[in-house]
Formats: C-alpha cells, sequence, structure tokens
C-alpha cells in the first residue's frame, strides 16, 4: 500500500543527498590554488644583497628610480584545499582562486615544479638579455650580462629584465634614464624578438607594485581587464605588447608626451 507524504516530509527527503554532498565536499580536498600577492623585485637594484642585473665588458650608466618586477605566490601542488578556502578566496580581494592546472600545468612534485620554474626563468633570463641587445642593436658577444634573481622562479620578469639591461646601458638614449625617478613595476614575458607576452595572476601583482611604492605599472595588452579589476588607486596602467613599445612609453611618461592606457 503506497501512503503520499506531506510536503514538508518530501522536501526533507529530497535535502537529505544535497545535504550529504555539500558535507563531503566541504570535507574533500578541491583542485583549486589559492593566490596572493608575493615579492616585488628592484631589477635596477640588488635582491638579498647581490645586484639582480651584472654587465661586464660594456660602459654603464648611472640609474635612477626603481623598475619592480612582481610575483604572486601560490598555495603548492599538493597543498589540501578545501571548500572554506575556496569560498574565503572568492570574497576577498587579496586572493584568487584558480584551477590548480592552470598554476601547475606540468604536474609533478614539488621539487619538479620548483625546478621547472628555476629552469623557466634561467631560459627567461637569457632570452632578456637577448631581446634587450636587439632592441639596442648591440652584438651579444661584446659584453657580458648576468642576472641574479635567486629562487624566483617562472619567465614573467623577462620584460622587466630586459627594460633594466637597457637602462643601465642606454637609459632614454637622451642622457636620461627610463623611469623619471618613479617606482614603475610590471609584469610579462619577453621574446627574443621583443614580443610581451601574457603572464596571469595580474590582479595579484598590481596589489604587490602598489603595497611597494609603486604609481607605474606595465601590463601586457591582453590582460588590462583583468589589471583594472584590483587596481589600486594612484596605480597607472600602460599596456604594452613589445619591449620597444614599453621603452617608447616610459621615455613618453618622462617627456609628457602621449601615453597608452587600458
Amino acid at each position: 500500500m503506497l501512503s503520499r507524504l506531506s510536503r514538508p516530509r518530501a522536501l526533507a527527503l529530497c535535502a537529505l543527498p544535497v545535504l550529504a554532498l555539500l558535507g563531503t565536499a566541504a570535507l574533500a580536498p578541491l583542485p583549486f590554488t589559492v593566490a596572493q600577492p608575493g615579492v616585488t623585485a628592484d631589477v635596477l637594484g640588488k635582491d638579498r644583497g647581490k645586484p639582480v642585473i651584472t654587465i661586464t665588458g660594456a660602459e654603464t650608466r648611472p640609474t635612477d628610480g626603481q623598475l619592480r618586477m612582481t610575483t604572486i605566490v601560490a598555495t603548492g601542488p599538493t597543498a589540501d584545499i578545501r571548500i572554506g578556502n575556496v569560498l574565503d578566496g572568492w570574497f576577498r580581494t587579496d586572493r584568487a582562486v584558480m584551477p590548480r592546472d592552470s598554476v601547475y600545468p606540468t604536474g609533478g612534485s614539488e621539487q619538479e615544479i620548483e625546478k621547472h620554474n628555476l629552469n623557466d626563468m634561467k631560459q627567461s633570463q637569457n632570452v632578456a638579455v637577448d631581446a634587450a641587445l636587439n632592441q639596442l642593436k648591440r652584438e651579444p658577444g661584446s659584453m657580458r650580462v648576468t642576472v641574479d634573481l635567486g629562487d624566483i622562479g617562472g619567465p614573467s620578469a623577462g620584460l622587466f629584465l630586459s627594460l633594466g639591461i637597457i637602462d643601465k646601458l642606454d637609459g632614454d638614449g637622451r642622457g636620461g634614464g627610463l623611469t623619471g625617478g618613479r617606482t614603475i613595476a610590471g609584469t610579462g614575458t619577453i621574446s627574443a624578438d621583443g614580443k610581451v607576452g601574457a603572464v596571469g595572476g595580474v590582479s595579484m601583482k598590481t596589489q604587490a607594485a602598489h603595497r611597494d611604492g609603486a604609481t607605474v605599472f606595465l601590463v601586457p595588452k591582453a590582460e588590462c581587464r583583468e589589471a583594472e579589476a584590483e587596481r589600486s588607486d594612484g596605480l597607472r596602467l600602460i599596456p604594452v605588447t613589445t619591449l620597444s613599445g614599453a621603452v617608447d612609453a616610459l621615455k613618453a611618461l618622462e617627456q609628457g608626451g602621449k601615453v597608452p592606457s587600458c
């Protein structure tokens, strides 16, 4: 014999599986990574007591201001991320929740990923040197350029390493520097022919830049919208697509010319 359930009882029975799923989700680790603003480093100066850029075999010029490359700090590939962490990250402007695969596409252990990121940084440093010397039309064999950013990994400092080399060797080409005495921050990969690539985590990097005194932020043009999302008051965004465009924008900023904006 069948009997009809009352509406409250039927709703209660239907809710049980949903509550069970929510309870399981609350306890199960999720495939996400939580990121936050990381350190910045002035490529014209020192990092942990060592010059970031050292040039031998060529005359260099004194620099003023700062060119600060930016980073994010993310939870590791094996970190236990729960739904509470995800919800907290979604409701905070100084946190970003990203799919783990987008941050750690290569997989592997933390040690393997760290090694991969350091290799990426090393390759990025070499390419940054080539891009800067190509921009200045100087022969690569005419000098020795070394870069030391300690244990910072990944390719996203490429643009700023190239700008730092250019500033040390040539400045604005008219006796002045590229910064105009400002603290300028930013991010972007670089190719040997001077193309600037997107990097990810830009909204976190703008916060790190503002925290460390930057008033200008160079951002890959494709990531302007993300940079605008959490831009702090007083931080000017300048979109760039090439190394030469970044140099021209910094010169225009100092000389009162037309500067691109997001």
